[in-house]
């Protein structure tokens, strides 16, 4: 009998847990189904583009300062005719959100207003479209072209030709050492300097450079009771390279470099002529090597160009400026062999400096020639300039003057327009 009272017991109370297990998942799924519900009613009536649809753009939009959500939960007016419970909810957690964190918020209503009435306010022309008619006649179908005629086809060829150049026109302060190779005096005087380039790049293997340069300086001296004026510059060169690409930047180059003057060269005084066209005439071949010099993003150019094998031609037109230029008496011209060493290199380190270098070297290892021309250029404007030339030069090869070494020097300051292109 207990035995079976026991059984009864514990049957009993198995079905009430299993009876209370029951009930627990039945009303775990209807509060599952009542979220459900609400989420579907939510997603229908941001759908639906009912009065709430604003109301729920709030919530998932870039946080945005609204007015009426301050006036409606601090004003008292939550509880208005024209609030609802949602708004309530919805204007409370934006209050929330302002009070707690500010620095999200990223516009204002009133910012959206003027944004919206600039956007309707601006004129959207319809598009229209030209259509031409053409008609269908036998005209037409006459003048039309078969299906297979051929195409022209043509083929524009790139230009590696670079054309660039330097223009100057300074006046300036000269200063001249007593033995300078050609001739000069302590003057003021004007000088006009050209740059010309014209240089090929095939951006392959092949580099063909061009360079003439032209530089006359002339003055009025009152001193000089012979000459009314007279030059103080006076340069005609022309620089011509060939190369084939050996690295990245070396060169095997093939250089020539020629130098003369445009007209007669005197000192104050004195009628005899130092210098004319022609009179010297250096023509120089070398063949060897060239670097090419780019650093600094390009504030740093150049080239330095080696040739261990170089052939130097000298001539005079007038007999008399034989030996002053190193040729033997009685001769026009001579030749000799020897190495020669060039250095052109542009340094920009700022807009408004700018320091210019040729630094050129030949020997026959009896004799020597080195020239080191400097120009440094400070640039007030687009067009006004000035510059400081330096010029130091040995020649060994030429007679020296008494008390005086075989260095010679000739500097300038000036002043004037420049121009580049």
């Amino acid at each position: 009998m207990t035995k079976k009272l026991v059984c009864i017991v514990m049957t009993m109370f198995i079905t009430l847990s299993v009876n209370a297990q029951l009930q627990h998942y039945m009303d775990s799924l209807s509060i599952c189904k009542a979220r459900i519900d609400s989420l579907q009613r939510s997603l229908d009536s941001l759908r639906n583009g009912n009065a709430a649809n604003g109301k729920y753009f709030r919530l998932f939009a870039p946080l945005t300062f609204y007015p009426d959500v301050v006036e409606s939960v601090m004003g008292g007016n939550g509880n208005g005719k024209n609030s609802s419970a949602l708004d309530e909810v919805i204007n409370n957690a934006l209050l929330r959100n302002y009070l707690k964190y500010p620095e999200l918020v990223e516009t204002t209503a009133c910012k959206l207003h003027k944004m919206a009435s600039a956007a309707e306010s601006t004129p959207t022309a319809p598009v229209r479209r030209k259509v031409e008619v053409v008609h269908d006649d036998a005209d037409t179908k006459e003048a039309a072209l078969p299906s297979d005629s051929p195409v022209r086809l043509e083929i524009f060829k790139p230009n590696f030709w670079k054309f660039s150049g330097d223009y100057n026109l300074q006046f300036m302060q000269n200063h001249f050492s007593k033995n300078w190779y050609k001739s000069g005096d302590d003057n003021l005087s004007a000088v006009a300097n050209v740059i010309l380039r014209y240089n090929y790049n095939n951006q392959q293997k092949i580099k063909f450079d061009n360079q003439l340069e032209m530089k006359v300086g002339v003055q009025n001296s009152p001193a000089d009771t012979i000459h009314k004026f007279k030059t103080t510059s006076d340069l005609l060169r022309y620089t011509g390279k060939l190369g084939l690409q050996a690295t990245k930047k070396w060169y095997y180059t093939f250089q020539i470099l020629a130098t003369s003057q445009f007209v007669r060269g005197y000192k104050s005084n004195d009628p005899m002529v130092y210098s004319d066209f022609f009179s010297p005439f250096e023509l120089n071949f070398s063949v060897g090597m060239d670097y090419n010099i780019d650093a600094f993003n390009r504030k740093l150019t150049g080239s330095l160009h080696i040739a261990p094998l170089a052939h130097n031609f000298k001539h005079v037109s007038r007999l008399d400026l034989a030996t002053r230029y190193g040729i033997p008496e009685g001769h026009h011209g001579m030749n000799d062999w020897g190495s020669q060493f060039t250095a052109n290199i542009t340094w920009i380190p700022t807009d408004k400096i700018k320091w210019g270098t040729r630094l050129y070297a030949y020997t026959t290892y009896s004799r020597a020639v080195v020239e080191w021309e400097n120009t440094f250029s400070f640039a007030f404007s687009r067009y006004i300039s000035a510059q400081v030339f330096l010029y130091p030069r040995f020649d060994d090869g030429v007679k020296k003057m008494e008390n005086h070494s075989y260095w010679q020097f000739k500097e300038y300051l000036s002043l004037g327009f420049s121009y580049s292109m």
